[in-house]
């Protein structure tokens, strides 16, 4: 390797390692569908809920895979706090996402139940 190419190459090396600790903490994947509780059979909605659960753990582990990502950080103030403010972001949207699809669950197991 010649000596202009080595700067380049540790760059890349870089950059492919700050990438693969952003995908260290995968976003949490939501459950596809929530059954239509007019319709849907108990099995279906108690799969439903078990998914659900499922995502709810997934969301609490991406909170925690979040934090021990912050912790393993050892950058200057002003990129610590720019790196928290940015997790803050993602869990927050996670969590939100969490309690809306959850919202609708909710909804339409009072719906499967009212039958």
């Amino acid at each position: 390797m010649n000596i202009v190419a080595a700067p380049k190459f540790v760059a890349l090396a870089l950059f492919a390692l700050s990438f693969a600790a952003h995908a260290d903490c995968p976003f949490p994947k939501a459950p596809a569908a929530v059954p239509d509780g007019k319709s849907a059979s108990e099995a279906e909605m108690i799969s439903a809920m078990a998914a659900f659960k499922a995502y709810n753990d997934e969301v609490t582990s991406f909170g925690s895979c979040l934090e021990d990502e912050t912790k393993a950080k050892s950058a200057g103030t002003a990129q610590l706090m720019q790196l928290k403010t940015m997790q803050a972001k993602k869990l927050n949207a996670a969590v939100e996402e969490l309690q809306a699809k959850a919202k609708q669950f909710n909804e339409q197991v009072r719906i499967f139940k009212a039958r």
